[in-house]
């Protein structure tokens, strides 16, 4: 989030455990999977968040909690209307997070198994709307085919099954589907790494195009670099349930600071036959959030982790305006531009 820009969410220390327990005749709690811990982060009014991180690191339990499909552990999660009053999304309970749910919406990752085969488009689309007891049948139908017309969707679309449809056709049902109620904030839950490459330039488009009319905010969860530059305002790099760095995405991208980020931005490939592609080569596996190693987390595959990076936590804090990073040695190692030899 920009200085400029007033946040739409704010959240504070936000941790997701799942309970370990032990086998036998009585299963105890043994220990905790932390598949968040202790994040903090910003996302501002009609801007997009970026959130990326090899698989396994939190990323989609961080999009999950924020919409209370999961119960954190602990935090806060803070949402601020437009009259400027706040909400503390944690404590709504029963039907007061019904109601507030059509705030808030989730565009799935796999748009064949997220659409119910049994259902019309007409009906897949209409279902948030008739859960919230929107209005009168002819009130929804009218809804429904003015979102999706700007989804791209026909009339006659809105007839047929999701079987009839192409994987970029059936993205866009999941996007109407997640439109229809006026949110505002989407999780966008990779919800285009099982798309062709044009089909995917086609559903960022739409995205970028739906944000700019209608404000929504989104946080944009991938593993793909490429797509994540071209549409967020933001980039937020996830390692082991924690955020190692959090920046803007041109300097997230040309200037990062943090050994891991920097390996991430050293995989991505460059259009230019003439530039050399060295990709940064971690050793070793992403550690068990079950047993987090200690003091920084990425010490056990980091270069230039020392004794200290070995028993101490790095502080999550800020290095330039914007810019925040947990890394003990963040302002020693040179800056480098990932993207470029120049």
């Amino acid at each position: 989030m920009t200085a400029a820009t007033q946040p739409l969410l704010d959240v504070q220390h936000l941790k997701v455990h799942f309970p370990v327990k032990g086998g036998g005749l009585i299963r105890r709690v043994t220990g905790a999977v932390r598949a968040v811990d202790d994040v903090s982060f910003a996302i501002g009014r009609g801007e997009t968040l970026g959130l990326v991180g090899e698989s396994g690191s939190g990323k989609t339990t961080v999009g999950r909690a924020l919409l209370r499909a999961l119960t954190p552990t602990g935090g806060t999660v803070t949402w601020q209307g437009d009259d400027g009053a706040t909400v503390d999304l944690l404590a709504l309970q029963g039907e007061r997070l019904r109601r507030f749910r059509r705030n808030m919406q989730l565009i799935f990752q796999d748009p064949y198994a997220s659409l119910n085969p049994r259902m019309t488009v007409r009906d897949i689309i209409a279902e948030p709307l008739e859960c919230q007891g929107f209005g009168t049948r002819a009130e929804i139908d009218d809804r429904v085919r003015e979102i999706a017309g700007r989804c791209k969707l026909s009339v006659e679309h809105l007839r047929r099954f999701p079987h009839a449809f192409s994987g970029g056709q059936r993205q866009r049902i999941c996007i109407a589907r997640a439109l229809v109620s006026n949110p505002r904030f989407i999780v966008c839950d990779e919800s285009v790494s099982a798309l062709d490459v044009s089909i995917q330039a086609e559903i960022i488009n739409l995205l970028t195009d739906l944000q700019a009319e209608f404000g929504f905010t989104y946080l944009f969860i991938a593993h793909d670099l490429s797509v994540v530059a071209q549409i967020s305002a933001q980039v937020a790099v996830m390692y082991v349930g924690t955020f190692v760095e959090m920046a803007p995405t041109r300097r997230i991208f040309f200037s990062p600071m943090h050994p891991y980020t920097r390996a991430l931005m050293s995989a991505v490939p460059t259009v230019d036959p003439d530039q050399p592609f060295n990709p940064t080569r971690l050793p070793g596996e992403i550690p068990n959030p079950a047993n987090p190693p200690s003091g920084c987390r990425f010490n056990t595959r980091c270069p230039h982790a020392d004794d200290r990076c070995r028993a101490e936590p790095p502080a999550w804090r800020a290095v330039a305006p914007d810019h925040k990073v947990a890394c003990h040695h963040a302002e020693a190692l040179a800056p480098v531009n990932a993207m470029s030899a120049a």
